[in-house]
């Protein structure tokens, strides 16, 4: 037993003194290296799939980001589409403003009437900015129709389109003179009374004529669209698409044309 321990002794002392046993550590170091890659393979692929695990969840989340990200993207470049379009009909608008003689204030349309019947719009301007009944409407197009109801901060206009509204009008081309009457359709007036002998065709485009004192001269109302002409009949039948955007238009100008109604109407 004692020889044995001698023994170890002098071996271990030798190869600490000469480096005796180099060569045989390195062999068994490099039998020993798979085996112990072989132990640690389990948790490495434990490891690893922790990792794509946690990989793959922020992936999915980040696409969610993305996603939302690309949905409001989307929803502003619709806003700045609506915006651009807004800003070509108000530049339009003012355009047309600069060509007009009367004074004129913008409001915007706030409401619609809810009876189908009735062809009739609400706006955000009223009594207390000058709005007066009687007081024109129109849009870059043309004349929208007329102030029938006016409160304090805003006011009740019937678009020419509405069946109890008729308007005097004359033919832009060589001032004939007649009645455009709306039916209860947005697209639609009609000329009452016109003889079938009046020189009126397609494309011709009416204007206010003054009459009645209610209108400017000169506002464009519509553009006849048909003329149908009967033999048996005393009168032809005219139709005109309304020059004004009445399904459109939200930015308007109400026209002041030297004071409202009741100032008229003072001797």
């Amino acid at each position: 037993m004692v020889l044995a321990a001698v023994l170890a002794l002098a071996i271990i002392f030798a190869d600490l003194r000469f480096n005796e046993l180099a060569a045989s550590r390195a062999m068994l170091s490099a039998v020993s290296l798979p085996f112990y890659w072989l132990t640690d393979l389990p948790s490495r692929i434990s490891e690893w799939g922790e990792e794509s695990v946690q990989t793959r969840s922020a992936l999915r989340e980040e696409n969610g980001h993305l996603r939302t990200e690309a949905m409001l993207l989307k929803g502003q470049v619709q806003q700045m589409a609506a915006l651009r379009a807004e800003n070509v009909r108000l530049r339009a608008l003012l355009n047309s403003s600069a060509l007009l003689q009367d004074d004129v204030l913008v409001a915007e349309l706030i409401g619609v009437s809810p009876d189908p019947v009735r062809q009739q719009i609400i706006l955000n301007k009223g009594a207390v900015h000058g709005v007066y009944v009687g007081q024109p409407l129109i849009d870059a197009g043309g004349l929208m129709g007329q102030v029938i109801e006016v409160g304090s901060h805003s006011s009740v206009v019937l678009l020419i389109t509405d069946v109890t509204h008729s308007i005097p009008v004359q033919v832009n081309r060589n001032g004939v003179r007649a009645i455009a009457e709306g039916v209860g359709k947005l697209d639609t007036l009609v000329l009452r009374h016109v003889s079938g002998t009046t020189d009126i065709e397609e494309g011709d485009l009416l204007v206010t004529s003054g009459l009645g004192r209610r209108f400017p001269v000169g506002y464009p109302v519509g553009v006849v669209s048909e003329v149908k002409r009967d033999p048996g009949e005393a009168f032809t039948t005219v139709r005109a698409v309304p020059s004004a955007a009445l399904n459109r238009s939200r930015h308007v100008l109400l026209v002041f044309t030297g004071g409202s109604e009741e100032q008229e109407n003072q001797p």
